[in-house]
């Protein structure tokens, strides 16, 4: 079983929790759909948020999903002229057996333009 990584994001319509929750926990699920994952094979998950978002804690989303016994912590983001405005981003590592190649990273919605190369 290898350690890999997986990225994700998503752009909020606005600041507020009960969106946040909704967003960030359809981010976390298309990424364990997608790449065939379970809460089981989560090893921890880093969040990141920009500077605008201020109404929770995006691993608050995980923790409503069940996910209670990995690893999780937030940080903000950069604070760049011309960024994105109101976007989380995960990175996850994970136990798989699914070589590099084959680790589907997923942007949603606006976000898809961040990583237009790696983006599903």
């Amino acid at each position: 079983m290898a350690v890999r990584a997986v990225r994700g994001a998503v752009q909020l319509e606005r600041d507020e929790a009960g969106h946040m929750d909704e967003q960030v926990g359809a981010l976390l699920t298309a990424v364990l759909e997608r790449n065939g994952l379970t809460a089981d094979d989560l090893i921890s998950i880093w969040f990141t948020a920009t500077p605008d978002l201020h109404s929770d804690f995006p691993a608050a989303a995980a923790r409503k999903l069940g996910i209670v016994d990995v690893p999780l912590i937030c940080a903000q983001e950069l604070d760049i002229a011309g960024a994105m405005p109101r976007v989380v981003r995960i990175l996850a590592h994970i136990e798989t057996d699914r070589p590099r190649s084959e680790i589907n990273h997923v942007y949603l919605g606006a976000a898809a333009a961040l990583r237009k190369d790696i983006a599903q």
